[in-house]
């Protein structure tokens, strides 16, 4: 059976390779390019494996409109209206191309969400490496197309999506020219309580669409995206800032550097605890087999004398045979001298094997 794969400025991404970790750095620059350049190298420090931007601007993505339908109720921006929101959260283009020099200095890939042809061909000027379909876009066919026209991998967020949504964009992809792609799950609550993320869904949406699988995850700790590795996922984003109190649009449910280098490190230990379908000893348990239980005399037996439950006994350590031959042994004549701490062998036995 060949996995399905795609790869990322020369990393293979695949469920037989450690989790790719996307430290998204989304708005949290706070309209500082400085605050964007240091969280591309705190990232690297933390081992993620790429960097992610979002690339719009307000006028890309809404309209200046104050209208019931553009405003926000509820939630981190209650009270915005959708354009001041993206007004505020937004990259300026004019920034993306020293980002993308100063990730390729670090030597970190670093790629971006489109969210309308223009950023795509912003992009293309850069040389993204791969392309990122945000949740909210998923339903974005066209957008989509245009993505895979790029020839680009690209990996669909699937937050909100339903099946039938899901499979729509995926072959909007494919018919688009796609041909390395990922679907990621994901809950689109900022931030999203963990006991609505059903990882479970990602061993389903392996299964059913024979693609690398990953999880977009926006809980407030790495618990659900550890897991989400023991349940198959081969790339976990999650949002990245240098302080969770800096008081931006998406600071408050992203990881400092710490958490980052903690998940980082933590989902390839899960990943390489999976290991494969495995029984009998493992290399680091050798060392321990004097610690099982055989069998040991424990008074002395004369030389065609027989073995009783009185003179041998189940002990630590393990060099004698093992006690399931217990049964098989009594009655039997022994054909030398034992005494007390001799381990048990079929080769004074007068009935071996």
């Amino acid at each position: 059976m060949i996995l399905p794969y795609i790869e990322i400025a020369g990393r293979r991404i695949a469920a037989d390779q450690p989790p790719y970790i996307i430290a998204e750095l989304s708005a949290n620059h706070n309209g500082k390019l400085e605050t964007a350049l240091k969280i591309i190298e705190e990232a690297k420090k933390a081992g993620a494996d790429a960097v992610k931007l979002q690339t719009y601007t307000a006028d890309t993505i809404t309209l200046n409109c104050d209208s019931e339908d553009f405003q926000i109720h509820g939630g981190l921006w209650d009270g915005k209206t959708l354009y001041e929101l993206y007004q505020e959260a937004h990259m300026p283009w004019d920034w993306h191309k020293p980002l993308f020099e100063h990730a390729r200095k670090l030597e970190i890939p670093i790629f971006s969400s489109p969210f309308d042809n223009t950023a795509v061909d912003l992009l293309e000027d850069l040389n993204a490496p791969a392309y990122k379909i945000a949740s909210f876009e998923a339903i974005d066919l066209p957008l989509i197309r245009y993505v895979a026209s790029t020839g680009k991998p690209m990996i669909i967020s699937t937050g909100m999506t339903n099946e039938e949504e899901v499979q729509e964009a995926i072959e909007a992809a494919v018919d688009g020219g796609c041909r390395e792609l990922a679907i990621l799950h994901c809950v689109s609550g900022y931030p999203a309580p963990a006991d609505e993320y059903n990882l479970r869904t990602i061993p389903a949406m392996i299964e059913r669409h024979g693609l690398v699988t990953g999880l977009s995850d926006h809980t407030l700790d790495n618990t659900t995206a550890i897991t989400s590795v023991a349940l198959g996922a081969s790339i976990v984003e999650k949002h990245f800032t240098l302080d969770r109190k800096g008081g931006g649009p998406d600071d408050s449910f992203s990881l400092e550097p710490a958490d980052m280098a903690d998940l980082c490190r933590q989902a390839k230990t899960a990943w390489a605890a999976l290991g494969k379908v495995k029984t009998g000893r493992s290399e680091s348990e050798k060392g321990n087999a004097q610690f099982r239980r055989s069998l040991y005399v424990c008074k002395p037996i004369k030389r065609g004398e027989y073995i009783t439950i009185e003179n041998i006994r189940s002990v630590r350590p393990g060099f004698g045979l093992p006690p399931k031959y217990l049964d098989k042994v009594l009655g039997q004549q022994v054909s030398k001298d034992l005494y007390p701490g001799d381990s048990l062998s079929w080769d004074f036995l007068s009935n071996s094997k």
